[in-house]
């Protein structure tokens, strides 16, 4: 496949990238290093080591099998050993139910300030609910993470899961063995589990989302009824071509979570060292402002599935590990409809976040940077003003402008951490927000 210039972010250098979403990608920085015909010649050019990262069984059906060819300066077996077992405090993993004893309720919490002190994308991870369990490959973690400094010569890989990654404050450089990512706010990246990469500032500081998914691999949700265009179009997601790094007599780390746990062994080189490569288990980006959304245009509220961006399945048809939602700008037009969400119990768990501007359920108190977080089964909805503006306005096309939410939504019940608990930014009168509503109904018919 042929590569595509393409700008997520504005910075000085111009990274390339493949478009398409599951394609089989090959790609090399130096002509000659990707083998032809073949995955493992008796030598590789340039002195290279055939290398191949599975993240599926070798068994697992063709339309399912991940897997991609690494030819790089040495075998990842060079990069960790002599690991030591490491404490990373505000990085949980489920299960984790006790962590804290905040009795149930509905869930917000003001934008987390970034420390003075030095913090970079693994000190700089925040844990705010969990579920499911790591070890057995189901459920998630939603996290914030919170940094001041580039990653230089330590670098990380997640043996637990995949990792969504949600800018919402400046913009960062992902590095990974298989090439370099530049997102800001507005962009997602997802990186495979198991895949060594780093994260660099662009901006001075970061701040964001990471959702953290322990099940299987996320993918494009079918558009069912509504064909073969809209949504996340394949088209939008960009691969990094190959790109290393060849440092060597560094003083650095590499990082990996394995079962919950955080081990790290010293390295005195760069394992950043992949020349070329091919296959389809690839670290990607994309750009939520091309995401196309679909609406009602006659009357009721379409249901918050039909904004899925990725879909990690379960083994129940239907029923997700996590759904990636996204609320954009579009045009509201429904005649003699309640606009904004509905008031609804759901058995499907919601962690939000604010990208930027104003959620039209919750126009007060839900500031960009912020989140929230409706259990499964709790009940939620727009606010006593949200609702009264809806109720009351000349239903005219409106346009939502300036607004990005999105949802991680599980299917399993999400568990908040200690530190969440304990946030001076948690708002202890959240509920307030639904205290207003009071009740109108008096017997009479035909009273609105």
């Amino acid at each position: 496949m042929s590569a595509q210039r393409r700008v997520l972010t504005e910075s000085a250098e111009t990274l390339t990238y493949m478009p398409g979403f599951g394609n089989d990608f090959e790609t090399e920085a130096l002509p000659g290093a990707l083998p032809q015909g073949m995955n493992s010649p008796q030598k590789c050019d340039y002195g290279l080591y055939a290398e191949q990262l599975s993240g599926s069984p070798f068994t697992a059906p063709r339309t399912e099998n991940e897997r991609s060819w690494l030819y790089r300066m040495r075998p990842s077996v060079r990069h960790a050993t002599k690991f030591q077992r490491i404490d990373m405090p505000y990085w949980r993993s489920a299960p984790c139910k006790d962590d804290s004893e905040l009795p149930l309720q509905q869930l917000r919490w003001d934008p987390i300030p970034i420390p003075e002190g030095p913090l970079d994308f693994i000190t700089g991870m925040r844990t705010i609910t969990t579920c499911g369990d790591s070890d057995g490959q189901a459920g998630m973690a939603s996290h914030v993470y919170l940094v001041n400094r580039s990653m230089d010569t330590d670098y990380f890989n997640n043996a637990d899961a995949e990792m969504l990654i949600v800018p919402q404050e400046g913009a960062i450089r992902i590095f990974t063995e298989m090439g370099r990512m530049e997102i800001g706010p507005g962009d997602i990246a997802v990186i495979p589990r198991g895949m060594m990469f780093k994260v660099e500032l662009i901006d001075a500081a970061a701040r964001g989302y990471v959702c953290e998914n322990y099940g299987g691999t996320f993918t494009l949700p079918d558009r069912g009824p509504i064909g073969a265009n809209c949504l996340a179009n394949p088209r939008d997601f960009k691969t990094p071509v190959a790109a290393y790094e060849d440092r060597e007599g560094i003083d650095g780390r590499i990082v990996i979570k394995w079962g919950g746990s955080f081990h790290q062994a010293a390295i005195d080189h760069s394992p950043l060292d992949v020349v070329a490569w091919h296959g389809n288990y690839v670290p990607y980006a994309y750009d939520l402002r091309t995401f196309s959304p679909v609406g009602a245009i006659l009357f009721d509220h379409p249901d918050p599935s039909i904004f899925t961006v990725l879909t990690a399945p379960s083994e129940t048809p239907g029923t997700a590990n996590v759904d990636f939602i996204l609320f954009p700008d579009r045009w509201l037009v429904a005649e003699n409809t309640f606009r904004p969400p509905w008031y609804h119990r759901n058995i499907m768990s919601e962690f939000m976040g604010l990208i930027l501007g104003v959620y039209d359920a919750k126009p007060e108190g839900f500031k960009p940077g912020g989140m929230s977080l409706h259990n499964c089964m709790l009940p939620h909805g727009p606010d006593r003003d949200a609702f009264e503006h809806a109720s009351n306005a000349e239903l005219k096309p409106e346009k939502l402008e300036n607004t990005m939410a999105f949802m991680f939504e599980t299917r399993f019940p999400q568990h908040v951490t200690r530190y969440a608990a304990n946030l001076e930014v948690r708002q202890d009168n959240y509920a307030d927000c639904w205290r207003g509503l009071e009740r109108k109904f008096d017997g009479t018919p035909g009273i609105k």
